[in-house]
């Protein structure tokens, strides 16, 4: 690994990074903060080594174009981010008494009665599978991200970052800057409308501040689609309607069926099986069905649509928007009976006496529905939000490549379909973009567990 005058103020902002988490952490548990920061420095000065070594330190070589400098200043600040938060976790865990079972705080946790090995021994066969099977695959992609390399070719160039900056392309577009408007539009209404409701009386203040987060959602999809270049910024756009339409058209539908057949309605035994088994087959599948069934010439729902409609239904291999709708519905029909099952078990766990109680102080179907029941299925839907973005992140591609095979003109080629496409040629192209839809999928998924999961509660 060469060294480059560029990354000596990079570690002296790692190192000091890593200080200041391992004082702020060691004093939220009550230990001293010098000793912590002494700690965890070294950790923000090293952790750069993990993404620096393997790439050679060639993003800060002379006469690298500025996109190359930056991605470099990410993974530098990335590999310090991964180190440092591992020692805080682990170092506090050792600095407090009980050592390594402090990393387990929850009031249910156990200990074992003679010595901490037993557990890791138990623990050490799903280890070794995890590394085997998930860890170095990740570690040889990020290798493979690195190269230029063909399916079969003996020869394999370093590119240094040249993969992930040909999906780069940073441009300030009027979405971007009309969400940003609202978003701090938005936030000057909230604290108004709080200064003039301290006590939250009212609803404005409330009703501000979803509109802040909504608004803060979108300014933040916004703002990654501008960082893509022309050609991988549709696929994330694609994704992320694709992903949006799958998750939240299964989680509506889904619980609207479950409190339908939760009903006590003769024979909803055979009503819940027919709803559950679609969940069995595979995606592909559930493409070749819709694929036939939306076949502009002999399909099912178009003689329907032309039977009862006075309208001519378009084609969809042919329209983009309902090329797209066809694939979300396709994608929710597969998993609706996972969801349904998922919130027809819930819905048997709902107090009863709670909702006959709401409903002697007058509460109707809607308060109780909101108040009641919405509440007491949040650690359902908390699993079903994070299973179905993974779902739609993923395994949607077999869905898509029966069906419409990523068009028309690409409009159906999501993030999964674009690698598959991509590894055909260069496979270190394939490679980079798997991990930036890896880390897409990291960022969805920790802002669910902040967004969601603070809303979560378990037991009554």
């Amino acid at each position: 690994m060469a060294f480059y005058p560029l990354m000596l103020p990079l570690f002296i902002v790692t190192a000091a990074a890593g200080a200041l988490v391992g004082r702020a952490v060691w004093r939220s548990a009550g230990l001293s903060g010098r000793s912590g920061a002494l700690i965890v420095a070294p950790a923000g000065a090293l952790g750069p080594l993990l993404t620096m070594v393997p790439l050679e330190s060639c993003t800060f070589e002379p006469g690298r174009s500025t996109m190359d400098v930056a991605v470099g200043v990410v993974a530098f600040v990335a590999g310090a981010a991964v180190l440092i938060g591992v020692v805080a976790w682990i170092g506090k865990a050792l600095s407090q008494p009980g050592g390594l079972s402090n990393l387990d705080t929850s009031d249910a946790s156990g200990t074992y009665r003679h010595r901490n090995l037993i557990p890791w021994g138990l623990l050490l066969p799903t280890l070794a599978i995890l590394a085997v099977f998930l860890y170095w695959p990740l570690v040889e992609t990020f290798r493979l991200s690195t190269l230029l390399t063909r399916r079969g070719a003996p020869i394999e160039r370093f590119v240094c970052v040249d993969n992930y900056t040909a999906l780069l392309g940073p441009s300030l577009e009027w979405w971007l800057i009309t969400a940003a408007a609202g978003l701090a539009l938005a936030w000057v209404a909230t604290i108004v409308a709080e200064r003039r409701d301290p006590d939250n009386l009212g609803n404005s203040a409330s009703v501000w501040r979803r509109v802040r987060g909504l608004l803060m959602i979108l300014t933040v999809v916004a703002a990654t689609a501008s960082v893509f270049g022309p050609d991988y910024r549709p696929v994330f756009t694609t994704t992320m309607i694709l992903t949006s339409g799958v998750v939240l058209t299964g989680l509506a539908v889904g619980l609207a069926i479950a409190l339908l057949v939760s009903q006590p309605i003769r024979g909803r035994g055979i009503y819940r099986t027919l709803l559950i088994w679609p969940y069995a087959i595979s995606p592909p599948i559930a493409g070749v069905l819709f694929f036939v069934m939306f076949d502009p010439l002999t399909g099912i729902i178009g003689h329907l649509w032309e039977t009862f409609t006075p309208w001519t239904m378009p084609n969809y291999r042919t329209d983009a928007t309902l090329a797209r709708i066809v694939v979300i519905l396709a994608s929710v029909w597969k998993t609706l009976g996972f969801t349904i099952l998922f919130y027809i078990a819930g819905l048997q766990n709902v107090s009863v006496e709670m909702l006959e109680a709401a409903k002697v102080d007058g509460a109707n179907a809607w308060q109780r529905f909101r108040h009641f029941i919405l509440p007491s299925l949040m650690p359902i839907t908390f699993f079903l939000i994070v299973t179905n973005v993974t779902y739609a992140f993923f395994q949607v591609f077999g869905t898509i490549d029966y069906l419409t095979g990523g068009g028309p003109a690409k409009a159906t080629t999501d993030a999964m379909t674009y690698i598959v496409e991509t590894q055909k040629g260069n496979i270190g192209d394939g490679a980079a973009t798997s991990l930036v839809l890896f880390a897409m999928v990291l960022a969805v998924t920790a802002w669910q567990f902040r967004a969601t999961g603070s809303k979560v509660h378990y037991g009554s």
